[in-house]
């Protein structure tokens, strides 16, 4: 991909001509769009309300502006120090997803990013190509009743990130996405980064574990248990040592 980047009035934005041709602030608002509805989902996997689908489908985007969370977003809500527009949460996480997406692995392509500066702090949004025909992870184990085969492709999908260097920030069932065959999808790239091998990457395979038993705490009747995650590690090990 070919970046661009436009200096606005209060910031700047960075996107891809050939997904987006025309970029403005407006488009970074519901109103700029024809088309724009709030993203909700079960189990509390719609976020904090600060994601949408626009325009019209075949191709819809996904806007999400960035929101804080924890303790500190119940102080400051969406705001951040600026210490140039390369280090932006929004910026930063376009070019990761560029790399990612030119390697072919299954993450949103992006098509724009903004930042708007307020004194020494700005605010800032991005917008992904929405990817069709995708559902959390939380809410696939709600329909489906997956089979051995699913959790060990699962493992072996996500140790293909981890092998590429993928380092997902906060790997949940909410920004793991399985699409109509089954195959995974990672979402949500705030603070992500690549690595070289490290303990990270347990880290982020004890937060997914974590994750699910949450969610299977709060319904019982999830498609989730413990031997679950056994054959996910099985295939994440097991294509760990075929590489």
């Amino acid at each position: 991909m070919t970046e661009t980047v436009e200096k606005t009035a209060a910031g700047a934005i960075l996107y891809d001509k050939a997904i987006i041709n025309q970029i403005s602030d407006e488009r970074f608002t519901p109103g700029g769009w024809l088309h724009a509805e709030t993203l909700e989902g079960p189990l509390r996997s719609a976020g904090r309300g600060n994601t949408m689908f626009v325009g019209n489908v075949p191709r819809q985007f996904v806007l999400r502006h960035y929101m804080r969370g924890g303790l500190v977003g119940k102080l400051v809500r969406d705001s951040y120090v600026f210490s140039g527009a390369d280090s932006t949460r929004s910026f930063v996480e376009w070019r990761l997803l560029d790399k990612l997406s030119s390697n072919n692995l299954r993450v949103p392509r992006p098509a724009a990013a903004r930042y708007l500066r307020r004194g020494t702090f700005y605010t800032a949004d991005l917008i992904t190509v929405r990817i069709p025909d995708v559902m959390p992870l939380s809410q696939y184990i709600a329909v489906h009743d997956p089979d051995e085969a699913f959790w060990n492709s699962m493992g072996a999908e996500i140790y293909e990130f981890h092998a590429a260097g993928v380092h997902h920030a906060d790997m949940n069932a909410y920004n793991l996405q399985i699409d109509k065959a089954g195959q995974l999808w990672m979402l949500d790239f705030d603070k992500g980064s690549l690595k070289s091998p490290g303990p990270w990457q347990q880290q982020t395979l004890r937060r997914l574990h974590r994750s699910l038993q949450k969610i299977t705490g709060l319904d019982p009747k999830l498609h989730f248990r413990a031997h679950n995650w056994e054959q996910i590690l099985e295939g994440y090990f097991s294509a760990s040592r075929s590489a």
